[in-house]
C-alpha cells in the first residue's frame, strides 16, 4: 500500500474512534454552539449590493454587461462579438429563447471533451452571487468553466448576495450537488510571482448582468 494512502487510513481510523462515543444529538449541539460572530446577513442596500459586486469583478480583469430581461439575447450577442466569437458550448438547462440568432450552439450533453477544449467559449446561468467576494457560484458545470478559454454568464441581480453565510444559505437545496465557485477568470503565480492566466479554468470572464 502506498504510504500516503496508508496515512490517510490510520488518520481516518483515528477520526472514526476519537467519535465512536458521541451520539448525534451531541454533535447537532456541538455544531449549534460554535460561535459565529462573523457577519451572516446584508448591511447594505440592493445598488450597493450590485455595484460592490461589479466592483469586485472588474478588480479580477471580468468584463460587464448591464442589460434587462428584454435585452439578455442583444447582450449575449455583444459580448461575443466584442471577442470575434461565432460560437459557444452551452449549459443544458439555459433557455433557447435567449440565444440570439447568428452563432453555432452546441449543447454541453452533447459536447466531446475535445470540443470543450477547443470551444471559442461557453455560456450558462448561475445559481448565486456573492459581492464580498466578487464570486459566481454554479451548479454541475465543471467542464464547462474549466475547458474553454472563455466563459460567459448570465446573472440575475436578485441572484446577488452580499456574503457567503447567504449564498451557503440559498445552496443548501443544491447541498448533495456539485458546485463550482468562480471568483475572476482563472490565474495563478509562480515563485517569482509572474501571473499566469488559464491555467485551472477560462482566461477571461464575461458577465451579463440582468436588472429589474
Amino acid at each position: 500500500m502506498p504510504e500516503t494512502s496508508a496515512a490517510r487510513d490510520a488518520i481516518l481510523s483515528r477520526i472514526r474512534h476519537a467519535n465512536a462515543g458521541v451520539t448525534a444529538s451531541a454533535r447537532e449541539s456541538g455544531y449549534r454552539n460554535i460561535q459565529r460572530a462573523y457577519q451572516q446577513s446584508s448591511g447594505m442596500d440592493r445598488d450597493t449590493i450590485l455595484n460592490v459586486w461589479i466592483e469586485r469583478l472588474r478588480d479580477y480583469d471580468a468584463q460587464i454587461f448591464e442589460t434587462t430581461q428584454q435585452g439578455i439575447a442583444d447582450s449575449i450577442a455583444v459580448a461575443l462579438h466584442a471577442h470575434g466569437q461565432k460560437s459557444a458550448i452551452v449549459a443544458d438547462h439555459f433557455s433557447q429563447e435567449l440565444l440570439p440568432e447568428g452563432f453555432y450552439w452546441q449543447r454541453e450533453a452533447s459536447a466531446t471533451t475535445d470540443q470543450l477544449n477547443t470551444a471559442e467559449g461557453a455560456l450558462s446561468t448561475c445559481e448565486v452571487a456573492i459581492a464580498h467576494t466578487g464570486t459566481i457560484v454554479l451548479k454541475g458545470v465543471r467542464k464547462l468553466t474549466l475547458l474553454p478559454d472563455r466563459y460567459l454568464c448570465v446573472v440575475y441581480q436578485n441572484q446577488v448576495v452580499e456574503t457567503v453565510p447567504e449564498a451557503l444559505r440559498a445552496l443548501e437545496q443544491f447541498a448533495t450537488q456539485p458546485l463550482t465557485f468562480i471568483s475572476g477568470p482563472s490565474a495563478t503565480a509562480d515563485i517569482e510571482m509572474t501571473r499566469i492566466r488559464g491555467v485551472h479554468g477560462p482566461r477571461f470572464l464575461d458577465v451579463v448582468l440582468v436588472r429589474d
